[in-house]
């Protein structure tokens, strides 16, 4: 007989953890109905098109156990089958999900809609995915195109979202479930998909008439509908954020597990942060939901730099007596340094510092997967190879200044992720994007102030090459520029929306603005409309002055943002012969930019939008 979980007695503790959980929950509920069940979910989220290995700086000790900053090799979809299919091998009752934002993001999608992710992640035969946000960028008949490539093949990947409400007629009718459900060990696992709500409504492009419901409305109503099947182990597959999810647990009764993705969250052992990384959270996070009972959550940060491994134990009820596990973060055992090279010495013991680390996966690529790639990769070679200049310094990538938000984001790590000057100003090269969009707009018709949105720029850059694939990894997006003719008390509006709409509840940090020819102050802790102050535009001759609130100005930005995605709600309300097209790619005026210059560096900080900026407690 399968009891409901409101018929459970609920365990009364004031804190989970590993250690003892089980103990404690037998104590609570005493025996169990059915056979306990142990489950193994390896999982990744928002890979975005980034199919190819890249590099990053880790701290490793030398021969005299000193830690050095050397270079390894990171990720890549490849490295991500492989370790899919070696952690799979050795374990019963495995799930493998897919936690949304597949796609954009890169060469690969920009030449194939989806069709390069669909066919590697067919090397790993996913069990279940849920639809991000970006899934949508290019309508309901991108998403579906994307749904189709998946499903060919052997593979039977379930495509998952039950807040997604299509409109009527979309080409995703029928291609989206609400859940789905698994066997393993002969009993049934739910799995439920949760897209994130506002986000993609306001900073996607799904067709207009679908819609999103409230998400955990949605999840709620699904999971009851699985309970009242006799389905008590129940898996959230949620694209809304870490800190989402955390508040999520505890308003939706029946979850077990929540496996999400949005935030792009490094959760893992603190050691992590002796070589460079910064997790923000053990793996797994622990959480209760609205019954009392556990719930783990994880997440494994982003662009197949890693593999997630969570191992649940259920007892004969369904409720979790203990989870454990760890992040695989993917690399290479191919150690060396930025210049010079390293003693055998120091090598040797670099690379058993590297396996010692925990949450650290030495891991080759999957043969098979490497194959599939070959074809993709060789047509994104021939158009991306093509040098357009250089970078002489990082510009790192940081959505919001601070310490406290999207912190993790730079693949370049502490250096970015730790630098005063990110923290008091923000992206390096999201200034330059808005730099470059001024320029290209000035030259073609007119600018005085260009505006760009934090989320549209997408990877640092390191020193070195700049080549058009690096571009439009930078910049993957199908924009254009827009002119817009603003009043000083419009655009002033449009900051207030977009710092209003990264303090709202989602915490959209991709609204956040950077602009040129215009800098400002924030604080975040002040009311609506007072955030953005001390507005100053920069004139003809370099001299800064006052914004006039009254004044007209001609604002460049994209078209994403003119037409009011993430939040621009202000900039949607400029119509008629106040917009105007410009039809000028906006990944190819950033591309004119670095040619123009031969080689880029980081603006001198007075040119920096932010010039200070006060976060909330």
């Amino acid at each position: 007989m399968t009891h409901s979980r409101s018929m459970r007695r609920r365990p009364i503790w004031k804190t989970i953890t590993v250690i003892g959980l089980a103990a404690a929950v037998a104590g609570c509920l005493g025996s169990s109905d059915g056979e306990p069940l142990d489950l193994t979910i390896l999982h990744i989220n928002d890979h975005h098109s980034r199919l190819d290995a890249e590099t990053t700086t880790l701290r490793l000790k030398n021969a005299a156990g000193v830690r050095e900053a050397v270079t390894v090799d990171l990720g890549g979809f490849a490295r991500v089958a492989g370790a899919i299919e070696a952690l799979r091998g050795n374990q019963t009752n495995v799930l493998t999900l897919h936690a949304g934002d597949a796609i954009t993001g890169d060469l690969y999608y920009t030449l194939t809609d989806g069709r390069a992710d669909a066919a590697l992640m067919n090397t790993v035969c996913f069990d279940a995915m849920t639809l991000g946000n970006h899934e949508f960028d290019n309508g309901d008949a991108g998403a579906a195109k994307f749904i189709d490539e998946l499903a060919k093949g052997n593979c039977r990947t379930a495509v998952l979202s039950a807040n997604l409400k299509p409109r009527s007629g979309s080409p995703l009718t029928g291609k989206v479930r609400a859940s789905t459900v698994l066997q393993r060990n002969g009993q049934p696992i739910g799995i439920v998909g949760v897209t994130v709500a506002n986000k993609t409504r306001d900073s996607s492009r799904p067709d207009a008439g679908t819609g999103f419901e409230d998400e955990a409305a949605a999840a709620q109503r699904e999971i009851d509908a699985l309970r009242a099947q006799g389905v008590n182990k129940i898996v959230l597959l949620t694209h809304i954020g870490y800190p989402a999810d955390r508040q999520l647990a505890a308003r939706l009764s029946g979850v077990d597990v929540i496996v999400g993705g949005d935030s792009h969250t490094l959760l893992g052992p603190k050691n992590l942060t002796d070589i460079g990384l910064t997790p923000i959270d053990g793996y797994p996070s622990q959480a209760r939901n609205k019954d009392g009972e556990p719930v783990c959550i994880v997440q494994a940060w982003q662009y197949a730099y890693a593999v997630g491994e969570l191992r649940v134990r259920f007892d004969g009820r369904g409720v979790v007596t203990e989870c454990g596990g760890q992040p695989h973060i993917l690399v290479s055992d191919n150690v060396r340094r930025s210049s010079g090279t390293l003693a055998d010495a120091d090598r040797a013991a670099m690379q058993a510092d590297l396996r010692a680390q925990a949450g650290l996966r030495v891991q080759a690529p999957l043969a098979k997967a490497e194959q599939v790639l070959v074809p993709f990769a060789a047509a994104k070679r021939d158009f991306g190879a093509t040098k357009v200049g250089a970078a002489s310094e990082e510009l790192c990538l940081r959505r919001v200044p601070g310490t406290k938000r999207d912190v993790t984001r730079s693949a370049l790590g502490d250096l970015c992720n730790k630098s005063e000057r990110v923290n008091a100003y923000g992206g390096d090269i999201q200034q330059l994007v808005a730099q470059a969009f001024l320029e290209q707009g000035q030259r073609f018709g007119g600018a005085d102030i260009a505006l760009q949105n934090a989320g549209g720029v997408r990877v640092d850059i390191a020193p070195g090459d700049i080549t058009v694939g690096r571009i439009y990894t930078l910049l993957p997006f199908k924009n254009t520029l827009v002119r817009l003719r603003m009043s000083g008390a419009q655009v002033k509006a449009a900051l207030e929306d977009a710092v209003g709409f990264v303090l709202a509840a989602a915490g959209n940090t991709g609204a956040y603005p950077y602009t040129a020819g215009l800098r400002f102050e924030v604080d975040l802790n002040q009311p609506a409309g007072q955030r953005i102050t001390n507005l100053q535009i920069r004139d003809a001759s370099g001299s800064w002055k006052p914004l006039d609130l009254n004044a007209n100005y001609r604002v460049v930005t994209n078209d994403f943002l003119a037409n009011g995605g993430d939040g621009y709600a202000t900039l949607k309300g400029i119509v008629a012969d106040a917009r105007e097209d410009t039809f000028l790619d906006y990944a190819d005026s950033f591309l004119q930019y670095v040619k123009q210059r031969g080689t880029i560096t980081r603006l001198p900080l007075d040119l920096y939008s932010t010039q200070r900026f006060v976060d909330t407690p």
